[in-house]
């Protein structure tokens, strides 16, 4: 199995897919439990969500499940929000706090998963930022995700539809923040917020350099908007994916729109 995907566009706006992927190599998932089996923390059926939606765009999509290893979060392992209940590099519970491991990896495990996974689809990723802004002057990445509406040990109440995240405006310029936030706020129907709860993972942080002609924005959408049921077998909702799908299509329009007035080629 290849750790990654990429679809090479021609246009200046990149997709990441950090959390689609559901291979597990058979040795690392029969040390999960069986609640860890069922690979609930999926962001189910994201890439068929963008799909088409932006002729042009590079995709680059991670195969493996979040997990072997996390590909939003630092290598390091550090929190990405500290203080607040969340999962490192290497989960060891899942979005409910249940353990997922009968047989928790250990420091090695660490190490290699990294190097075989985390590093591959980031060198991945990051080359193909580099190609794009070498070709356009200006590299827009949007990294695409999803998460149960309501998850009490993560955030209480349920979350908006749409979560923009910017790591509070600093990992793009205030226009790409300002048009996706506006085109959120009048899709009507939906709820929105602007680096609340989720202010972009370590890809959006890592990524996101404005002066540098790199901008990065992250999405997260509630999984009710187009999935059937947000437990298993986690089905794809066609008829809320059409309805969702036009507003995600003019956000990415906007990105592109964006990058070509910054006097990107054509």
């Amino acid at each position: 199995m290849t750790p990654v995907e990429v679809v090479r566009g021609d246009g200046p706006v990149v997709l990441g897919l950090p959390h689609t992927g559901t291979h597990v190599p058979e040795a690392i998932r029969a040390r999960l439990t069986p609640r860890g089996r069922t690979l609930s923390d999926t962001d189910w059926h994201v890439h068929r969500l963008y799909d088409g939606l932006l002729p042009g765009a590079t995709t680059v999509r991670a195969t493996f499940h979040r997990y072997v290893i996390d590909a939003n979060r630092p290598p390091s392992g550090e929190s990405l929000y500290p203080g607040q209940n969340t999962t490192g590099l290497i989960p060891l519970t899942d979005f409910d706090g249940h353990p997922l491991w009968e047989t928790e990896p250990a420091p090695e495990d660490i190490g290699s998963r990294r190097r075989d996974y985390h590093d591959v689809y980031h060198a991945a990723l990051a080359a193909e930022l580099e190609r794009v802004r070498a070709k356009h002057g200006i590299a827009i990445l949007y990294d695409c995700h999803s998460i149960r509406s309501e998850i009490p040990f993560l955030f209480e109440g349920r979350l908006p539809d749409f979560n923009i995240g910017t790591n509070s405006g600093r990992s793009c310029a205030p226009e790409i923040a300002e048009a996706t936030a506006r085109i959120c706020s009048e899709a009507e129907g939906y709820t929105s917020v602007l680096d609340g709860r989720f202010k972009g993972g370590w890809t959006t942080r890592h990524y996101g350099r404005p002066a540098e002609g790199l901008h990065a924005i992250q999405m997260e959408l509630a999984q009710d908007t187009h999935l059937m049921s947000e437990s298993p077998p986690f089905d794809y909702d066609p008829a809320g994916a059409a309805q969702l799908r036009p507003h995600l299509a003019a956000i990415l329009h906007a990105l592109e729109d964006y990058a070509f007035t910054q006097g990107a080629t054509r």
